[in-house]
């Protein structure tokens, strides 16, 4: 019977072709085709390519407007970008109603204007109110339009266990001195409503200042966040255009550093095998168990070679080959000559180590002392970009909210007079676009120099460029880029917009004064607005007529607030 024979497997570790410049390229140019993406969004969203009909680029080709046409409502509204979505309009006195008997507070609903189409979807309104009284009490919760005509009302008992006070309309038209009433048989000792309504202004959320892509809103929490803004994508391009190649080379130079920090040890045991009267081959091979960190896959390659019979020589080159830094290069250099001698290799090596070791320290002093130079570039980027952010966010909208009226010697264009210096209106959008190019551009000078103290290389500044622009677009987006300071129109509660009145009326007296008001309000509102209007084709009469007198003309709003 014969014997089955044994199966001999031998496993070869064969060294494998170093793939670190195939990444690299491999990952640059995955970034540099989406950094031209992100690039490409930005320049077509911009100033510099709107279109004659004051749409961007981007919507242009998207929505397929021609750039000399100026879309419609019902255009914009068959393109899915450009879709308007309702506002939200909360309506809610400041504080509560105490101790009344009736009280009102008028309100302006909004809505699409007249010359944006013809056909307006329904702005739909639910009304809550919560009424205390004393003794149990009947009472009204009344919304009448602009004409005194009632529209919606509710009848309760403050001491009805099934009170629900609510009511609903279906659609509300645009207008102005809508009136919410509530009025009570006995005196009302707390009293509150809350209104809630949806409108459309004809201009998509997104699209509201100057047509510029702002993009749809993202709810993190309690923040209202713009990510698709066209100014991301700015600070984007160049974060992903450089900073994944950066930051892939960083990781790269870090293994090889620590594998140099090695070196020095391995060359120092190995003269100290050498002296012991091992030969390179069995040295070598006995070093591969021993712990050198990242350097322990080389020393196994090294020893694997050996093993296969390539010289001791061939073996260092190709070893000083695989790590390329200077430092490797010098000290292989040194062995292989005095191998190819036949020198006293021992002495080489311990010289070649001691070398090594120095010039590592000298590198390790040079970090130490040039890291806080590099803090210094971090901090005054972090000081330049809170005070922009603080100028962006506090200083721009008080001066855009104190230019809001026009003065007096420059009321065409509108402004404030400082002495003899007139203070334009100002858009806040275009300071924000100003301020974000700014610290994105500041980024880039200062990692780039950050890179250039630390090791002589623009490129490895990019790895902080790139974390200064990240930390940059977090600020902006979380703070800056808010719908009041981009121009979107902002969904939250309206208080400054409702003119509020506060009176002891009955509901006899409330109704004859607001009879009264039907009549008077037509014949002072529309005189003055055509005075403003005849104003504005004279202007020589706009220059010498007060233009605070005309404002509140404009502006007038019966009865006054208390």
């Amino acid at each position: 019977m014969a014997r089955k024979k044994e199966k001999i497997t031998v496993k070869l570790d064969l060294p494998k072709d170093d793939s670190t410049l195939t990444k690299l390229y491999a990952i640059l140019g995955a970034s540099i085709f989406l950094g031209l993406a992100c690039f490409t969004f930005w320049i077509t969203n911009s100033h510099f390519t709107t279109s004659p009909n004051g749409q961007p680029l981007f919507v242009n080709t998207v929505c397929q407007y021609d750039m000399n046409y100026i879309p419609t409502f019902a255009d914009n509204e068959s393109c899915s970008i450009l879709k308007d979505e309702p506002d939200v309009l909360v309506m809610e006195p400041e504080d509560s109603w105490v101790d009344f008997k009736s009280l009102g507070q008028m309100f302006d609903v909004p809505g699409m204007d007249e010359n944006i189409s013809d056909v307006r979807p329904p702005q739909p309104l639910v009304g809550t109110c919560s009424v205390t009284t004393a003794v149990p009490s009947d009472y009204s919760f009344i919304l009448k339009d602009p004409g005194g005509v009632e529209i919606a009302r509710y009848d309760g008992n403050s001491g009805s266990g099934d009170d629900n006070c609510y009511l609903e309309v279906i659609n509300m038209e645009k207008g102005n001195l809508y009136q919410v009433i509530i009025t009570s048989d006995e005196a009302v000792q707390e009293g509150s409503y809350r209104l809630e309504m949806d409108y459309f202004d004809g201009v998509p959320e997104y699209m509201n200042n100057q047509s510029q892509w702002i993009g749809p809103e993202v709810n993190l929490g309690g923040l209202s966040l713009r990510p698709t803004i066209f100014l991301n994508f700015f600070g984007l391009g160049f974060f992903v255009t450089f900073w994944p190649a950066s930051f892939y080379w960083d990781r790269v130079k870090t293994k090889i550093n620590r594998m140099e920090e090695k070196f020095p040890d391995f060359l120092r045991d190995l003269a100290e095998y050498w002296k012991g009267g091992l030969s390179m081959t069995v040295a070598v091979q006995t070093l591969a168990t021993s712990e050198y960190g990242a350097l322990n896959d080389e020393v196994k390659k090294m020893s694997d070679q050996l093993s296969w019979g390539v010289s001791f020589g061939d073996v260092i080159e190709m070893f000083a080959v695989r790590v390329g830094t200077p430092l490797v290069m010098r000290a292989i250099s040194l062995i292989s000559e005095a191998n190819r001698a036949g020198g006293k290799i021992s002495d080489i090596l311990v010289t070649a180590a001691n070398d090594s070791r120095e010039i590592k320290f000298l590198e390790g002093e040079r970090k130490r002392t040039i890291s806080s130079y590099i803090s210094v570039i971090w901090t005054s980027y972090g000081v330049f970009l809170g005070v922009i952010v603080v100028l962006a966010k506090v200083f721009i909208p008080a001066i855009a909210g104190s230019n809001s009226e026009p003065s007096s010697d420059d009321a065409a264009g509108g402004g404030q007079q400082l002495g003899n210096m007139v203070i334009r209106n100002i858009e806040p959008l275009f300071f924000l676009t100003i301020f974000y190019y700014g610290v994105t551009m500041q980024a880039l000078g200062n990692g780039s120099m950050a890179g250039l103290m630390a090791n002589g290389r623009f490129s490895s500044g990019m790895k902080h460029s790139g974390m200064m622009i990240l930390m940059s677009m977090v600020c902006f987006n979380l703070i800056v880029f808010t719908p009041d300071l981009i121009g979107v129109t902002n969904t939250e509660t309206q208080t400054d917009n409702l003119l509020q009145y506060y009176s002891s009326l009955s509901s006899s007296s409330y109704s004859t004064f607001t009879s009264f008001l039907s009549i008077l309000t037509p014949t002072v509102l529309m005189p003055a607005l055509f005075f403003k209007e005849s104003l504005i084709i004279c202007t020589q009469c706009w220059q010498v007529i007060p233009s605070t007198f005309i404002v509140s003309c404009s502006n007038l709003r019966l009865p006054l607030k208390i």
